[in-house]
């Protein structure tokens, strides 16, 4: 799996949120509104997007293996690292 074009977009940080992400999936599917939170021991975790209605999370878009979601994570990771050190 290819990730490219990622985009940071810093915020004020909130309560742990300090940027969105977007990317793009082997050049043809695009995925954005990706929150990037800090961790408590360091790093930051990835939330994706959801919508609530009434009791229910419904889920926009969100890895389904370990290896999309470890390609998504890196790849921003990588990108999060170059601007923010």
């Amino acid at each position: 799996m290819k990730v490219s074009e990622v985009q940071i977009v810093p915020v004020k940080p909130d309560d742990g949120l300090v940027a969105f992400a977007a990317c793009v999936i082997d050049d043809s599917f695009y995925l954005g509104s990706i929150a990037i939170f800090t961790r408590l021991d360091g790093g930051y975790r990835l939330v994706y997007p959801t919508k609530k209605i009434g009791n229910r999370h419904l889920h926009y878009h969100h890895p389904i293996s370990k290896e999309a979601s470890k390609a998504i994570e890196d790849a921003i990771q990588t990108r999060v690292q170059e601007l923010f050190s």
